[in-house]
This record gives structure tokens, sequence and C-alpha cells, in this order.
């Protein structure tokens, strides 16, 4: 799979990460961390740029979250 383009980056709907990360007093580089994604993916996402259902899964684990809670976090 080839990696997307600055200009195919299209934000995406907002979503709740940065409210669920804060929530949790968790910084985005502990998120990155536990997620095993970098610090500008975690920066990119709460933007509203869009990510891998992948890198979803991670965030999802690494927030305590269940994968049927990703509605709640993301909207795509």
């Amino acid at each position: 799979m080839k990696p997307l383009r600055q200009s195919q980056m299209q934000p995406m709907a907002k979503n709740r990460l940065k409210a669920m990360r804060e929530s949790l007093l968790m910084s985005k580089t502990e998120l990155a961390r536990q997620a095993a994604v970098s610090p500008i993916t975690v920066s990119r996402i709460e933007k509203g740029l869009p990510c891998r259902m992948e890198t979803q899964r991670k965030i999802l684990l690494a927030l305590g979250l269940k994968l049927s809670d990703k509605p709640k976090l993301f909207k795509d």
C-alpha cells in the first residue's frame, strides 16, 4: 500500500481523539508510545486528517477502549 501524499490528505470529519486523550490526562507522546505510532500521527489524526484502520485500532486499544467503541472516537 502506497503512503498518502500531502495533496491526498483531506481532513476527515472531526474526531474526539484529543478530548478523549486529554480526559485521560495523557500526552500525545504517551498515547503514541502506547499505540506504537509516531506523535506526528497522533497530531495529524487530532487535526482531522485520515488514518488507516490499523492505526485507529491501535489508538483505541491504547486508550483502553474496545474496538466496538470506534464510533465514539472516530467519525468515518
